[in-house]
């Protein structure tokens, strides 16, 4: 599958049915178009089989009460849906779209109690979302932009407006010949990539930021089991900037990100060590077990 991603073959699950992708459209009123009403999951399928896809599922609605509005389909339906999209587009490796919004009805304005809300399930062939960094380590800016307080945005939801600062993040980092940002939050202290947590290893030991005003990844939350598992000490605390000089590792999680090293954030340096290709190794063999 290839083209740009409203003009392509294949099928994707609308409202409760299967249509021709270049047929699933919303009007150019729909609510989440202007007040960024939406939410959404990323997720990959590995041989046919969507890792932790129910807990997407769960986290799409919990997304949705975050902002206000019910998703009209049961996760159990969710689940059927993904699966569908699979199987109709004859795809086994894929990363897996869902996106909830509130569409076009009665309501255009800030409020929109009587307009519909909308769900949508879409699946294509994606391969490294970092390119070559997975052996040679990503090269990140710091981003200028911060995760904002908890208390004036929902940062615990995987919500469309939280990713604004986040596209003008990677946007400004792109164009120093970055592959991503990294990202402080308000008060601060480190908080994220664009798009996926982060870690640090030193002395043998993980830190990684606590995840009190942006999302705890799953792939996060697994790479923590993970390490847990290996007895390797793990923090998750608040991280200082001027700690980055005394980190020997680094990696990226995230659903596209998976686990990818990090060689640079700024003028600091890290080496793609063996703690960091263990994680990745066994998070591939782990997905596809």
């Amino acid at each position: 599958m290839s083209g740009t991603y409203d003009n392509r073959d294949g099928k994707i699950w609308l409202d409760g049915a299967l249509v021709d992708w270049r047929e699933a459209n919303v009007h150019i009123l729909t609510h989440a178009m202007h007040y960024a009403s939406s939410v959404f999951e990323g997720e990959r399928a590995y041989g046919g089989k969507i890792f932790l896809s129910r807990a997407h599922s769960e986290r799409l609605h919990f997304s949705a009460g975050q902002l206000d509005f019910e998703i009209p389909f049961t996760v159990d339906q969710i689940e059927a849906a993904k699966a569908e999209v699979l199987a109709a587009n004859g795809l086994s490796d894929a990363y897996v779209r869902a996106v909830a919004w509130r569409g076009a009805g009665e309501d255009m304005g800030v409020s929109s109690r009587r307009n519909p809300v909308r769900l949508a399930i879409a699946a294509w062939g994606w391969g490294n979302y970092y390119g070559d960094a997975k052996t040679k380590g990503a090269k990140l800016d710091i981003a200028r932009w911060k995760r904002p307080s908890p208390e004036t945005a929902p940062s615990h939801a995987k919500a469309a407006g939280l990713y604004m600062i986040c596209t003008m993040s990677k946007h400004e980092a792109e164009a120093k010949g970055c592959s991503d940002a990294m990202m402080f939050d308000y008060r601060g202290y480190v908080a994220e990539a664009t798009g996926a947590n982060i870690f640090f290893v030193k002395d043998g030991e993980v830190h990684t930021p606590k995840p009190d005003c942006f999302l705890n990844g799953l792939t996060r939350q697994t790479v923590i089991g993970m390490l847990n598992d290996r007895q390797i000490k793990v923090h998750e605390r608040h991280i200082m900037p001027e700690e980055l000089e005394g980190f020997e590792q680094c990696w990226l999680t995230g659903t596209a990100a998976e686990v990818t090293p990090v060689g640079q954030i700024g003028s600091y340096n890290f080496e793609v060590g063996a703690l960091t290709r263990n994680i990745s190794d066994a998070y591939e063999k782990l997905v596809r077990a």
